[in-house]
């Protein structure tokens, strides 16, 4: 397994996005998003998914030369039309978007539709953090997951992701878990997958790698999971006037366009009180969480985003690890678009 610099992967990605002829502020827009999700140990969501794109542009799935357009702006609320641009070109102007109006606004409400895979959540949750307001990210997805009670899929994992100032970050999939990760263990050879995770094609319960690839991801907690997903749905898909989920396409869709829909919420915090005081406040909270005493089996209380910011510290300083796997099809992308690979 290859450990690779972040800034030596990141020139690597660059390289093979301008190559697939990215636009070179388009691709630095996808870079940093890609390398932050491998930072963070979230691997579904890092490189892995380069291929992916790359397979996308070279097929003509999606228009690395578009830039979608704003459909509508009325007070607090944005329609934006995506035009099957690069998913993170269209997550970068709603944030762009959000964030201003938020401003003017106190909130708000950016949707977006005909986008492509934007990759993690987090990043673009984070964009609004970062300018003082409350994120809140969600999006819709291929439909492999079933609703409760059913045996076909008509859901994605339709992520969930809030963000702010402050030591606490949420980023989740209302399935059990994310797809990336049945994806790794499908292109890593692994045998098995943990009970609890995906069904296989006739709708029973699987920890068989390819069945659980070739099969569905399991709702979060029953109903419940069915629920948030069709939370998301209507927030996203519905509300932006996007497609239904049946007609989304992805990894498993291919031959034709992948048309998510996204939606991204600004909360601009000094609204209701000082930033620097809202801050507090979350990590007077955070304090209040972990000074729990862990359960058995636990050394400890941890809270939403600190599995990933100790990640990320570990893996500045030693380098990301890309799994056998990953690392081939990242190769053979590189040599579909003529990108040397770099020695490891």
């Amino acid at each position: 397994m290859p450990i690779i610099p972040a800034p030596e992967l990141a020139r690597f990605a660059e390289q093979i996005l301008l190559a697939a002829e990215v636009p070179p502020h388009k691709a630095a827009v996808v870079t940093a998003c890609l390398i932050s999700s491998n930072l963070r140990g979230v691997d579904s969501h890092g490189v892995q998914l380069l291929p992916f794109y790359t397979d996308q542009l070279l097929a003509g799935e999606m228009d690395a030369q578009a830039d979608g357009r704003v459909v509508s702006e009325m007070g607090s609320c944005l329609v934006f039309d995506g035009q099957n641009a690069i998913g993170q070109w269209v997550a970068e102007t709603c944030c762009g978007h959000a964030v201003r109006i938020a401003r003017e606004q106190g909130m708000a409400m950016v949707v977006a539709r005909e986008s492509n895979h934007f990759g993690p959540a987090a990043w673009w949750a984070q964009k609004m953090r970062d300018a003082g307001q409350i994120g809140i990210v969600m999006c819709n997805a291929s439909p492999i997951v079933p609703p409760w009670q059913g045996r076909q899929g008509r859901l994605g994992t339709n992520p969930i992701c809030m963000s702010v100032p402050g030591p606490w970050l949420l980023d989740m999939a209302t399935t059990t878990v994310a797809a990336g990760k049945v994806f790794k263990a499908f292109l890593n050879a692994q045998p098995e997958i943990p009970p609890g995770w995906a069904f296989n094609s006739a709708g029973v319960p699987t920890t068989n790698t390819v069945d659980a690839y070739k099969g569905m991801l399991m709702p979060l907690g029953g109903y419940k999971g069915s629920g948030l997903a069709m939370m998301v749905e209507i927030l996203s898909s519905v509300l932006s006037g996007g497609v239904m989920p049946n007609e989304v396409g992805g990894i498993r869709f291919r031959g034709k366009k992948v048309r998510v829909s996204q939606m991204f919420m600004a909360i601009e915090v000094a609204r209701f009180m000082p930033v620097e005081e809202f801050t507090d406040r979350v990590e007077q909270l955070v304090r209040l969480m972990k000074s729990t005493p862990a359960a058995p089996g636990y050394d400890e209380v941890m809270v939403a985003g600190d599995p990933e910011w100790r990640t990320e510290a570990e893996r500045r300083e030693k380098g990301i690890p890309i799994a056998e796997g990953n690392w081939e099809a990242l190769k053979k992308a590189a040599g579909r678009v003529g990108v040397a690979v770099p020695a490891v």
